[in-house]
This record gives structure tokens, C-alpha cells and sequence, in this order.
């Protein structure tokens, strides 16, 4: 049998694999190759044979494998004794693999060495060595690292680099710090989680954390944010702490889906002794292809290449996102630890396995350690406060707290009465104290209701219903200062102060007492209101007489000033009169001055008339003396002569003399009085008569008539 086959050619980027299947006959015709060097074809040589002589033959054995490459040999023809292998494809000719720069390939030996090899450069392997393939390629690009990624790295074969000796066994994590470009080298393997070759940072924004375990201490620690934190996967690693479902209903009541997710953890977590779960178990858990020799694909050397309008150069090709390390995201919200947000007016007690204790104060965010947890206090709930009815919690509010109650006590006459109080509670002083007293809220409520019942039994109901709010007040809260303020009461044992109570309702235990407490004080009302009433009304006459008032003292005021223009104005209009007066005065000075002069001369002239007239009237003065002497003496004379005549006169001569006179008065008045007699209807002697009613006149007349009666009567 007989088979014709065509001479190789080969580019410079090719090869053959050839075989020997009979030694002797390869020995023996090894001369008898046909190859065109590459050397020879540059010379110009145009000769189609040229023979290899003896000297170049290398050691043949049954089935020794050799490879020829263009690179050197750009037309071969083998002697007999040796044939040309096929490849997958059954082709003769193989493609070498041409490595760019930022490329490599891994060459793999039959004695299971790996050989690396870095581009640019164009790869034969050797006859014994076969290309390793992964995903269908045989060319791999190198790793791109940056400050914030790097390769977790085992040492499988001691090695020296840099004057650095590794041995076998070691570990390297390999970060964009110590390498910005990596290659791998047959002393390495990678490490992986999963299908994830790269560890890259997470991004701990501020206000979070994340938890990792030291795996040689096994200490869990916190990374609190801002930060972009890359751990180093040979100490450290990712975990994320399991609540129990107490703790979460305690420290996120009503948070129903932090229930559900750390019940999830704790189902991924339930063959785990641990309170806490890597996050390398939470990572979906998927087969990644071994790095093994596969052949290429059929017919993908002979396909042709498109020509393509995208830029062909040395590129990075990045994700638009990136992987956390060793993670998986459930939900955003729970990747990082345990997170505490306190807010305004609460505090919390956190408390390390270490026996360290410190209060946060709210309005704040905190992160707990791993070792931490929070202390939980119990509140009594209802009113009144017991200790059947109680609540837990870790949250304690220390600003504007209120907590009410309902006091039973008995008054001094032996009354039951309800008090419905609501406290308002501070917390004050060293924050540690706050946690000191487990129940403050029962602790203040007993201690409170003995020291009401005590202060109410010192008054009658009737004090108490009246003053209650007061009486309580000062007994809780203490007597007001000159500002109005009252102390308050503090609690030493754990910081907490009442600045503020309020009375809420005072009910009596019986009924018909307390009707009749009510119907007192509605009378009190009612006077009250009187009273009121007329208070107001005086406060009304009080504020308009003050403002008449002041409406007088205003008028007053206007006036004063007025008259006070007008004094003024008076004194002005004097003064000036007081200058004219003191200027005519000046003038009749002067006047007077001159004539004073002339009066000194008249003066003598005048003392000469007046002694003239003294002497002139002292001579008439005694003439008018004796004239008066001789008149006295005559009229003595006549008296005297009057004496003797009245002592001549007998009694009956004067009663005569004054009846005649009284008769004759008696007519003149009848004839004046006649007209009036007899106007009014009367006689003239009875008009006289009331005329002259009480004299001796009328007494004569009244004789008179009586005289006349009694003459007519003779008669």
C-alpha cells in the first residue's frame, strides 16, 4: 500500500508534531529529510532539497515525539522511519499559540509540570507538553489589581523572588499595593470561594460596621465606616452574628423581618456550635471548570476571522459593579453589624462579655460588638402599677417620662379616696445609675403611694376634696420658692427626679359623701363667683375713678400751667408797671425836691398865719365859753321853774289830761280807719279794737263802750 502526501509548509507561527514508528529506518534516512530553513529561504537559495546531515540527528527511539517549527523550517518532508501526527482536526500542520503583550498561556508537561509564559512572544510547545485550555481558550489575560482587590495565593512549591524565600505551604494575599499586574506562576495556586477569584473591599458607609473573626485568635472584631475595608482572607474573614428571637423581639420589637432573616441565618448555621455564620456559607455554591488540557474546538483555527471597527489594543476590561468578599446579599440592611439607633429622650445599657458596662444616650446610632449586648429592664404597664402586669424592654426613656397611677388612701375622718396621678420622671446625674433599679416605674410607685397615703391622712375629706391638687403637689414635689419653682423629688438609687406631677381625679370611695363634698363646693362656686363678681365691679370703679382721675390731674395740670402763664404774664405786665411807677417816682422826687425848696420859705409864711389864727380862735373860744356858762345857768333857771310847776300838777289833772289825749286820738283814728271797717263788714271799733288789742288805748276803749252800754240802758 502506498500513500502520497504533499510536503509541509510552515509560517513562522506553526508547527508539526512528528513521531518516530522505526528507529532503524529513522536513523538510517535521517539524512533524507527534506527541509527548507528559514535561513535559507532569506539567502535567496532557491533549492527545494536540502538534506540534515548525521551529525544533527537527535537520539530516536520508538516513538520519540519531535517538533518542528516554522519558526525555523518553512517546508519539511519526513525521511522514512518517521510520520507526521494529526491533530484533533486532522490536520497536519498546528498553530503555535502568539501571545500578546498582557497575555499568558500555561503549558502543561506529561510529567504534570506547568510552565507559564508571558507575551509578547509566540508559544511551541515542547513535544511532550500540551496547552491548557479553559472555557475553550488557550490565551488568558492577565489579572488586573488594584488597592482595593487582591488574590488570596497557597505556595505550592518553594520559590525565591526578590531575595524573599517562600516555601511550600505558605500563604500570600497579593493586593493592588504589592502588585498592580499579576501573573500566575507554577509555585501558585488561587485560592477561591465559589467562582470568585478576586477578594475585593466593601464600602462601610459611616454610622455602619461589619464583623470579622480573626481565624488564628478567634476573636471577633468591628470595622466601623467610613472605610473601604479589604480583609485579609489568611487572618480574617466576614462573619455576621445571629439574634435568637428574644433578642430580636427585644431590641427590634415589632421588626418582623429582622425575625425572619436571623431565622434564616440560623437554619444556614444549624450544624454550627457558633453565634455567628461566614459568609462564605451564605455564597451560592457553584462548580467552577478545572484547569485541565482540553482540545480545542473543532474547527476554530480554520475559521475566518472577521475584521472588526473596535479599537484592537491593550485594554482592562473592569465590571461596572463589584463582588464583596465571600459574600452574599440576603438584604442591604442586614449586611453589617448589629446596629443600635437610640433615639432623642432614650438611653440604653450596653454590657461586654468583659464585665464593661456604658449607657448610650439618644439621639445616636451605635454599633455593637460582637461581644455585646444589651441590658433589659422591666417597666410594670396599667394603672394601678403591679407587678403581674410588666413588660421588657432595653429602651428606657430618661427625658419627659410619664408614668401614671391610682393611689387608694384614707383621710383623717376615715374616708376612702382615689387619687389618679401622672408623674413626670428625668433621669439625671452619672448615666450609669440609671439601670441600677430593674422596675424604676414600680420602684417610684410603691415608694410614692406610701408617701401620698401618709400626707392625705393628716386632713379631713373636707380639706382634702378642697385642696387636694395642693396637697399633693407639695408632698411630692415640695414646697415653691420665691420664683415659683419647686424642687422636685429625686430618687438617689438610680438618678431619676420628679419635676412635675399632675392630679388627674380625686374620687371618694363613697358616693353619697361625695355628692355632698360636691354640693358644698358648688356653693363655694357660687359665693366664689359673687365675690368675684363684686370684684370686678370694684376693680371696674377703681379703674374708672382712676381714670377720671387722672383726667382731673390732667385738667389741673393744663390749668396750673395756664395760670401759670397768666402769673407770669402778671409779673411781666408789674414789673413793667413797677418801672414806670419807679420812673414817675424818680420824677416826682426831683418834682418834690424843688418844691421842698419853696416849702421852706412858705413853711415860715405859714407858721406866721397859723399862730395868727390860734390866736384869732382862742379869743372866740372864750367868748363861746362864757356864752355857754350864761345858757347853763338859764336853762338851770327853767328847770328849776319846771320842777315847781310839776310838783303844782295833782294826779287827777294828769289821768284827765290823758284820757282827753287818748280821746282825742281815738277819733283821728276812727276817721282814718272807717274805709277798712267797711271793706271788711265790720264796725270801726272792732277794727280798732284788733288793732289795738293788748294796749292801755284799747282798755279805755273798751271802757269806753262798756260807759255807753250802760248809759243807754239808764236811758
Amino acid at each position: 500500500m502506498a500513500k502520497v502526501l504533499r510536503g509541509h509548509h510552515l509560517r513562522s507561527n506553526q508547527y508539526l508534531l512528528v513521531r518516530v514508528y522505526d528507529e532503524e529506518e529513522a536513523r538510517k534516512n535521517w539524512a533524507k529529510a527534506v527541509i527548507k530553513t528559514k535561513s535559507g529561504a532569506e539567502s535567496g537559495d532557491e533549492s527545494p532539497d536540502e538534506v540534515t546531515s548525521k551529525e544533527d540527528m537527535p537520539e530516536l527511539t520508538m516513538g520519540k515525539m519531535l517538533v518542528i517549527k516554522g519558526e525555523n523550517v518553512s517546508f519539511y518532508i519526513p525521511p522514512t522511519g518517521v510520520e507526521v501526527v494529526k491533530d484533533e482536526d486532522f490536520q497536519y500542520v498546528r498553530e503555535a499559540v502568539t501571545l500578546e503583550r498582557l497575555e499568558y498561556c500555561i503549558l502543561l508537561d506529561e510529567d504534570g509540570n506547568k510552565r507559564y509564559i508571558q507575551g509578547p512572544a509566540v508559544v511551541f510547545p515542547e513535544p511532550t507538553e500540551e496547552f491548557v485550555y479553559k472555557n475553550g481558550t488557550r490565551k488568558f489575560k492577565a489579572i488586573e489589581l488594584n488597592e482595593m482587590s487582591g488574590l488570596y495565593i497557597k505556595v505550592i512549591a518553594p520559590y525565591t523572588e526578590n531575595k524573599i524565600s517562600y516555601k511550600e505551604g505558605d500563604e500570600l494575599f497579593i493586593t493592588g499595593k504589592d502588585q498592580m499586574i499579576y501573573y500566575p506562576r507554577p509555585e501558585h495556586a488561587i485560592i477561591k470561594y465559589g467562582k470568585k477569584e478576586r477578594h475585593y473591599a466593601i464600602a462601610i458607609p459611616a454610622g455602619e460596621g461589619r464583623y470579622y473573626l480573626n481565624r488564628k485568635t478567634g476573636k471577633v472584631s468591628l470595622q466601623k465606616g467610613p472605610v473601604m475595608f479589604l480583609p485579609d482572607p489568611r487572618e480574617s474573614v466576614i462573619v455576621r452574628r445571629i439574634l435568637p428571637p428574644r433578642k430580636v423581639a427585644l431590641w427590634f420589637p415589632g421588626n418582623q423581618e429582622a425575625l425572619q432573616y436571623n431565622q434564616k441565618l440560623q437554619e444556614l448555621a444549624q450544624n454550627e456550635a457558633q453565634s455567628f455564620l461566614e459568609d462564605s456559607v451564605l455564597q451560592a455554591q457553584t462548580p467552577e471548570s478545572v484547569l485541565m488540557p482540553s482540545p480545542a474546538p473543532a474547527g476554530a483555527r480554520k475559521k475566518k476571522e472577521k475584521v472588526s471597527d473596535e479599537i484592537a489594543g491593550d485594554e482592562f476590561e473592569r465590571d461596572q459593579g463589584f463582588t464583596p468578599p465571600r459574600t452574599i446579599t440576603l438584604d442591604t440592611k442586614y449586611d453589617g453589624a448589629v446596629t443600635i439607633n437610640v433615639w432623642t429622650g432614650y438611653a440604653i445599657l450596653v454590657v461586654s462579655k468583659t464585665g464593661t458596662r456604658k449607657v448610650i444616650a439618644g439621639p445616636q446610632s451605635y454599633l455593637l460588638e460582637y461581644d455585646e449586648d444589651l441590658e433589659a429592664v422591666e417597666l410594670s404597664t396599667g394603672t394601678p402599677k403591679t407587678s403581674d402586669n410588666t413588660i421588657r424592654t432595653v429602651y428606657l426613656r430618661v427625658l419627659y417620662n410619664k408614668v401614671s397611677d391610682v393611689i387608694q388612701a384614707e383621710s383623717a375622718d376615715f374616708t376612702q379616696v382615689n387619687i389618679h396621678l401622672s408623674y413626670r420622671v428625668n433621669f439625671e446625674g452619672e448615666s450609669e445609675r440609671w439601670f441600677n433599679v430593674e422596675n424604676y416605674v414600680k420602684f417610684l410607685t410603691d415608694h410614692l403611694r406610701s408617701f401620698i397615703r401618709n400626707a392625705v391622712k393628716r386632713y379631713s375629706i373636707m380639706d382634702f376634696y378642697a385642696q387636694g391638687i395642693q396637697i399633693v403637689r407639695d408632698a411630692v414635689l415640695g414646697l415653691a420658692d420665691e420664683t415659683g419653682k419647686r424642687p422636685g423629688r429625686l430618687f438617689e438609687e438610680n438618678g431619676m427626679r420628679i419635676y412635675d406631677v399632675e392630679v388627674l381625679d380625686i374620687r371618694l370611695s363613697d358616693v353619697s359623701i361625695e355628692n355632698l363634698l360636691i354640693a358644698s363646693q358648688q356653693d363655694v362656686v357660687k359665693q366664689s363667683l359673687r365675690i368675684a363678681s363684686e370684684k370686678r365691679r370694684l376693680e371696674y370703679t377703681q379703674e374708672s375713678e382712676s381714670i377720671k382721675q387722672a383726667i382731673s390731674i390732667a385738667e389741673s395740670e393744663t390749668l396750673q400751667q395756664s395760670i401759670e402763664l397768666q402769673r407770669q404774664e402778671v409779673e411781666k405786665d408789674l414789673q413793667l408797671t413797677l418801672a414806670k411807677i419807679a420812673a414817675e417816682i424818680q420824677a416826682q422826687q426831683q418834682h418834690l425836691d424843688a418844691q421842698l425848696k419853696d416849702q421852706e420859705a412858705l413853711s415860715q409864711i405859714n407858721q406866721a398865719e397859723i399862730k395868727r389864727k390860734r390866736e384869732k380862735e382862742e379869743m372866740l373860744l372864750n367868748l363861746s365859753q362864757r356864752e355857754l356858762e350864761q345858757d347853763l345857768a338859764e336853762m338851770r333857771a327853767e328847770v328849776e321853774a319846771v320842777v315847781a310847776k310839776a310838783q303844782a300838777v295833782s294826779p287827777d289833772l294828769v289821768a284827765a289830761l290823758q284820757a282827753f289825749a287818748d280821746k282825742a286820738l281815738a277819733e283821728k283814728m276812727a276817721q282814718s280807719m272807717s274805709p277798712l271797717a267797711i271793706l271788711g263788714g265790720k264796725s270801726i271799733a272792732e277794727v280798732f279794737a284788733n288793732l289795738l288789742k293788748g294796749t292801755n288805748l284799747a282798755r279805755v276803749l273798751e271802757n269806753g263802750q262798756n260807759g255807753s252800754v250802760e248809759t243807754e240802758r239808764e236811758a
